[in-house]
């Protein structure tokens, strides 16, 4: 998934240091307070704003006759998500404000903090578990680390890019401009590009320059890891990664030059020969071929505004908001006809997540101010009893299911849409507890708008932190209860350790501050002056 990233401005360039090491075994700790929310913030939990009105993508007008109904785009599911990069030993965790990188012990809790270039936002670890990969906001690079002896070695990319993918295999990343970050305040001044991707050999620490389209928008690869697709607003670019040099081949998406559709979102058939491509406002989906190039389309209703691939990856399901319907691809032939499901007439429903076991979907839409949602039966085999309607407390921005598929937990921004000025939540940020059994709902009010959540692996618990607020917010999946932790100061960055239930949440300090909560022991250690190697603080 994306998440928003703004540019800083005039920061000093870091340069790397010996690596810091801390152990947090034998530490003492004390019992987590179950203290109120704090004062919350502005976040990267971002959503539409719910307009009733929309003059078309991009600040268009709508060009080319295309029917949105007044809705403006759904907006990507940006939850403010930092994810962290995890090897079978260690997890890497990106120290923005400090242009460091932290390496966590998974199983001793060992701190090790080295320095990388100027704003890391972005950390990937390779399959292998060998190398962490760290996109550079600031500095305009990729550092990469050994993971074991933290060894760091920095590639210079293009300016101005602002996000980072892995291939597959873990033998490249990828740097461009993510066209669905709209916030260019932080801009360079000067000639700018932005049609262009950084591609990085991680092994042979070279890069790739290539210019693919106008504004990309998203990029994947094939499961074999051998093609790099990228979508733009009007092209289609196929990188084979296999060559010696890396050049991208453009394939034209729309036959309108003029004024085409803009292009929104990409999938991958399974067997890596095709890609396909959402266009905003379309009545159809473009499918291309990635051996031979070839540009064909497949009807999808009026308005598609998303499409996701089923866990098992046998089917693809487009939304088509404008005629209310789910259309569903059998990704073994995308050119046979699709199975449609209709959609409540009276409700707009334009975002879908499905739940990892594949079993139900959730649809909501980000765009229509409707305090509403729906729920998905995959497994009724008559579609038109497949989808029942439910209200929310407000509209919903943000939709994430548990690893369990028993709960889902939707977000709600401050803006009200349809909410009454009678509701405790107008005017209000909120979060949604839903129980995917019986759909049953426990809405709670917060007090800033939250930033980043992580879940455990169990899918038993999620953690949550607001902007500007010092607790961390714990979400019980199966009895719908949540309970506060206060924090020693601001938190920054929350994530769960892999197969536990131990958070760690990276706080502000000039010196660097993380915790550690144990949610079964309900305990938590707090280190500050890691970077120091001193000041621990029980």
């Amino acid at each position: 998934m994306t998440m928003m990233i703004p540019r800083p401005a005039d920061r000093p360039a870091g340069r790397p240091t010996g690596p810091v090491l801390l152990l947090l075994a034998g530490l003492g700790a004390t019992g987590c307070s179950a203290a109120d929310f704090g004062a919350g913030g502005d976040s990267g939990w971002a959503g539409a704003e719910a307009d009733a009105a929309y003059d078309g993508a991009d600040g268009s007008d709508g060009g080319g006759g295309w029917d949105t109904g007044g809705y403006a785009p759904e907006e990507p599911d940006e939850d403010g998500i930092l994810p962290p990069a995890t090897t079978d030993a260690y997890v890497f965790v990106a120290n923005p404000e400090r242009n460091t990188v932290t390496r966590i012990s998974a199983s001793t809790l060992a701190v090790i903090t080295t320095e990388v270039g100027v704003d890391p936002q972005v950390v990937h670890t390779t399959q292998d578990y060998k190398t962490a990969a760290v996109f550079n906001l600031g500095s305009d690079s990729v550092s990469i680390i050994d993971a074991e002896s933290l060894e760091t070695t920095h590639v210079d990319v293009r300016p101005n890019l602002n996000q980072m993918v892995l291939s597959p295999d873990g033998g490249f990343v990828a740097c461009f401009h993510d066209a669905n970050v709209r916030d260019d305040s932080g801009l360079d001044d000067g000639a700018l590009s932005f049609n262009e991707v950084s591609l990085v050999d991680l092994a042979g620490k070279v890069h790739h320059p290539m210019v693919v389209g106008f504004n990309p928008r998203e990029i994947r690869f094939t499961a074999d890891g051998k093609t790099m697709v990228v979508v733009s607003d009007s092209y289609l670019a196929i990188v084979d990664l296999a060559a010696e040099t890396p050049e991208p081949i453009r394939v034209r998406i729309s036959d309108d030059t003029v004024d085409p559709p803009t292009a929104e979102e990409l999938v991958i058939t399974p067997d890596g020969q095709h890609a396909i491509v959402r266009q905003f406002g379309g009545e159809d989906l473009v499918v291309v071929g990635l051996k031979d190039f070839s540009v064909q389309r497949v009807d999808v209703g009026d308005d598609p505004t998303d499409i996701d691939v089923t866990p098992d990856g046998t089917r693809a399901v487009a939304v088509a908001r404008g005629s209310h319907e789910l259309w569903v691809y059998d990704l073994s032939d995308i050119f046979a006809t699709p199975t449609t499901v209709p959609l409540p007439a009276s409700d707009v429903l334009g975002s879908l997540v499905l739940s990892p076991d594949g079993t139900k979907g959730l649809l909501y839409s980000t765009a229509s101010g409707l305090s509403r949602f729906a729920s998905w039966d995959l497994s009724d085999p008559d579609p038109a009893t497949a989808v029942t309607s439910y209200s929310s407390v407000k509209p919903i921005q943000s939709v994430r299911i548990s690893p369990s598929g028993n709960t889902a937990l939707m977000l709600h921004d401050d803006s009200n849409g349809d909410t009454s000025s009678d509701s405790v939540f107008y005017d209000q940020f909120a979060l949604t507890l839903l129980s995917l059994s019986d759909f049953f709902a426990n809405p709670i009010r917060l007090p800033g708008e939250p930033e980043e959540s992580a879940l455990s692996d169990d899918g038993a618990l999620g953690f949550l932190i607001m902007k500007d607020d010092n607790h961390l917010l714990q979400l019980d999946f199966t009895t719908l209860i949540h309970e506060s932790i206060e924090l020693k100061s601001i938190a920054q960055h929350v994530g769960v350790l892999p197969e536990s239930q131990t958070v760690y949440i990276s706080q502000e300090h000039e010196l660097g501050r993380i915790s550690f909560y144990d949610a079964q022991a309900r305990t938590i250690q707090t280190v500050t002056g890691f970077e120091l190697n001193s000041g621990i603080e029980y």
